[in-house]
């Protein structure tokens, strides 16, 4: 026997009629999918980063989308596990900033004219992660309509009330209040008075409403994360551009800074002040 065989102790090592590991997880298309458009050593960096974070967000958006049709079933705990993971992954893409961050401006600028006017805030899948939550700017729907598949989908999520929608629906209901969650695709959500106060009553009153208070804190667990991410990205990009514009054409930081602004779960975070 071989050194090479004794090394491997059983381990199948003839996979030209099975499928191996590369096989099963598509790997050559995956690896095969960065081209650098300059000579600049750190482009690849970019790429990577970026193609991950949007393999990160097809995650995300497969979670939330389950976890939203578990709540429409009453099928809640299996909504909080999905929920919890989505913060996860946020975790890992906030960790993704800080690899982008060993690039200095002059490495940015050596390749940042063959982005041409692509940027992230094209990207349709943080879009469509923004809807589900219920962050719905549908002006933005124009940026996807070149993308047939894309911009239908996000077509098709604004026909769906917002996981945060049916999160207030079921709080509607335990209370035995009308439905405030309002109609499917209401974009520009804002604070209701009468929302917070039905969370209010779920924060006075964990043990009788444990189930709504384990999923107003799930959301406010994955805001928080979200809310990193966003910061995160606005100190990054204020670290490799400064204060140019972006390459899509946005005022770059100060928008970036005016997003930080935006509250998904607006109710849960004022009721704190309330308690």
């Amino acid at each position: 026997m071989s050194e090479f065989d004794k090394a491997s102790k059983g381990a199948k090592m003839d996979f030209s009629e099975d499928m191996s590991y590369g096989d099963y997880l598509g790997l050559e298309p995956i690896l095969n999918a960065q081209h650098p458009l300059s000579e600049a050593h750190d482009e690849m960096l970019f790429i990577v980063q970026h193609q991950t974070s949007e393999l990160w967000m097809r995650l995300a958006i497969h979670e939330l989308e389950a976890a939203r049709a578990a709540l429409l079933s009453g099928e809640q705990q299996t909504a909080f596990k999905m929920l919890a993971r989505v913060s996860r992954i946020f975790e890992q893409l906030n960790s993704a900033w800080d690899v982008l961050r060993t690039m200095t401006p002059s490495e940015y600028t050596a390749f940042r004219p063959s982005l041409g006017n692509s940027s992230g805030f094209q990207s349709h899948q943080y879009r469509l992660v923004e809807f589900i939550l219920g962050n719905r700017n549908s002006a933005l729907m124009k940026l996807h309509k070149h993308h047939s598949d894309a911009y239908a989908r996000l077509e098709g999520e604004l026909a769906q009330h917002s996981i945060y929608q049916v999160a207030i629906s079921l709080l509607c209901t335990r209370f035995d209040q009308p439905d405030l969650a309002g109609e499917p695709g209401t974009t520009d959500w804002k604070a209701k008075d009468a929302i917070q106060d039905l969370w209010q009553r779920v924060y006075e009153d964990p043990r009788a409403h444990w189930d709504l208070y384990e999923l107003a804190e799930k959301l406010v667990d994955l805001e928080d994360y979200f809310r990193r991410w966003r910061f995160n990205h606005v100190t990054t990009v204020e670290r490799i551009i400064g204060f140019k514009r972006g390459t899509g054409g946005t005022a770059g930081v100060s928008y970036l800074r005016k997003m930080l602004e935006v509250e998904l779960f607006p109710e849960l975070w004022n009721v704190r002040g309330a308690l």
